[in-house]
């Protein structure tokens, strides 16, 4: 069922798509008879709503990775910059949020841990929604702020760094055998707003993979049992990727807790002192809004992405 509402809504697109383009067609008949300014202003505008859609569509069909329809499951952590980085990660936790929401896909925190005076030093959430891996997957790394920070009474400029882990949820069972022995499990206490069992029980599980490093915990679920369950369905999905590739220095784009959060590691900059500017190291892409792009606007850089790994390459000021 949730294929067949996926191959509805396709067909739902592109038949807008026809129809806004037969319609663009007409419009554009009629000015040419009336040369009406008004008129072509208001065809510019719908030109520009037609060419997103279609970009939109265009981009969906890109998304052909094994688990790219698979929901996501997204790691921030607070890098380097104290509080300036812990308030930085709550801000990316905000964006990642209201881009969810846009895109109508439900969000749920696994895991939280608030920053010792303000924002978040890490939070662990699930994005559920058709594609929802196959767009995230283009956050994984590094992401650098350039801002006057609110934290500094000298009002000095202050570069904060975080880093953004993404792995699909699979949700079928991984055929991956996990040595109890190589496995480091800690349970301690929930934390979050209270309630019968938060903050009272040691429910929250931590899973340390010791061979790989890799660390995993979940403190959402009731009970320590069911926490525990999804820390290790969470840390099959991230050994199963990590199996997946064959070149070693792909490993850190998996983990992403293993790369430096710093300088000279960042994906993406988010500039908002002496300019304003979002771009991305990657494909160029470049956004001066960036008030819009904190508030969820994080498509292009996105789509630019799927673009460039499918062979495209362009470059796009927005």
């Amino acid at each position: 069922m949730k294929h067949l509402k996926g191959l509805q809504d396709s067909v739902k697109q592109i038949e807008k798509l026809y129809a806004d383009y037969e319609d663009l067609g007409l419009l554009i008949e009629m000015s040419e008879e009336d040369a009406d300014n008004e008129t072509v202003k208001g065809i510019e505008e719908e030109l520009g709503q037609f060419e997103e859609e279609f970009e939109e569509l265009r981009i969906q069909t890109l998304l052909t990775g094994e688990y790219d329809k698979s929901s996501a499951i997204v790691t921030l952590h607070a890098g380097a910059g104290g509080t300036e980085s812990c308030d930085w990660a709550g801000m990316l936790y905000r964006m990642y949020s209201r881009w969810a929401e846009k895109k109508g896909f439900s969000l749920e925190v696994l895991d939280y841990l608030d920053g010792d005076v303000a924002g978040i030093k890490g939070v662990t959430f699930e994005v559920e929604g058709e594609n929802a891996y196959g767009y995230l997957r283009s956050e994984k790394g590094v992401h650098r702020l350039v801002r006057i920070s609110p934290f500094n009474a000298a009002g000095k400029r202050q570069t904060s760094f975080a880093s953004c882990d993404v792995i699909p949820d699979i949700e079928d069972e991984i055929d991956i055998e996990i040595n109890d022995e190589d496995l480091r499990i800690d349970t301690y206490r929930s934390g979050g707003a209270g309630g019968q069992h938060v903050n009272k029980t040691s429910s929250a599980v931590r899973i340390t993979h010791l061979p790989t490093g890799i660390v995993v915990q979940c403190q959402n679920e009731r009970s320590q049992h069911m926490n525990k369950d999804k820390a290790m369905q969470m840390l099959k999905a991230k050994l199963y990727l990590l199996k997946e590739q064959e070149q070693a220095e792909k490993v850190s784009d998996i983990r992403g807790e293993m790369k430096e959060i710093g300088f000279g590691s960042q994906i993406r900059s988010y500039v908002m002192q002496p300019y304003t500017l979002v771009k991305d190291h990657r494909t160029n892409t470049e956004i001066s809004n960036v008030s819009g792009v904190l508030d969820g606007n994080i498509d292009p850089f996105i789509n630019a992405y799927l673009s460039e790994c499918s062979g495209g390459k362009r470059r796009k000021t927005w």
